[in-house]
């Protein structure tokens, strides 16, 4: 765990903002329950929910690590087996995804809609995503270059790819909170990885982003709030022609 990493703080301080001690959380996508863990031991009842399959996972022994670690801190960790949430219905105060919706490769739709069933009325539905315009990426466009996770890091992966398949940018989640029937508590940028930064540039990304959120390196925070109602349904002969074009079989 680093302890200058920027996530901790932003995803501590939203938590603290929006809930009482000893509130349940569920970290869905959770890897190594690191926020996780700050979560729980700042008094908040979490549980963690991974498939732990990406490859750093599967180094031996970092396994037994992850559940250790879970463990001794006193939180309920489960294993994705099948796809199956093993809670109960409006168990948790807040479900929480952070860096997990960019890996998807089909729609949040039914996974997103499949949490909030877990989720009380009037709990919480707090997502992280990387920001799909952040300056450095608009500076390497600009100059030719890509904007995609780099090309030897996707070329040499082995296996099913499970980097970055699609970045959001601040209208996308105000739309998704819409699709969802969710109010928007919060929408801002954060720094999570302002130490990669180097220090004598520091000062003046601050400035720039400061001035321009939306250039943020990683990504907008959204907190949104569950209300009593059902996700947007799309009408297959209404919605899908107006986003996809009249090839679209009826």
């Amino acid at each position: 765990m680093n302890p200058v990493s920027g996530s901790y703080l932003s995803i501590t301080n939203a938590a603290l903002r929006h809930l009482r001690a000893g509130d349940r959380i569920l970290d869905f996508g959770c890897g190594p329950c690191d926020n996780t863990a700050i979560l729980q031991l700042l008094g908040f009842e979490c549980s963690g929910y991974d498939d732990l399959q990406d490859d750093w996972h599967k180094i031996p022994g970092n396994k037994e690590r992850i559940l250790s670690f879970a463990k001794e801190c006193g939180i309920d960790f489960r294993q994705a087996v099948n796809g199956v949430l093993p809670f109960g219905k409006h168990a948790f105060d807040m479900v929480m995804l952070h860096a997990v919706l960019e890996h998807l490769h089909d729609s949040p739709r039914e996974l997103l809609n499949d949490l909030l069933e877990l989720v009380k009325p009037r709990g919480l539905l707090f997502v992280t995503v990387p920001n799909a315009v952040n300056i450095r990426k608009r500076m390497s466009v600009l100059f030719g270059r890509t904007n995609l996770p780099p090309f030897e890091s996707y070329y040499w992966y082995p296996g099913s790819w499970r980097g970055h398949i699609r970045e959001y940018v601040r209208d996308d989640l105000v739309r998704l909170s819409e699709y969802l029937n969710l109010e928007v508590i919060e929408i801002r940028g954060c720094d999570h990885m302002l130490q990669k930064l180097p220090a004598a540039v520091r000062p003046m990304y601050l400035f720039l982003t400061g001035i321009f959120p939306g250039w943020k390196i990683l990504g907008y925070l959204s907190l949104e709030k569950h209300r009593n109602g059902r996700p947007t349904e799309l009408h297959p002969k209404t919605n899908l022609p107006r986003f996809w074009g009249p090839t679209v079989r009826k």
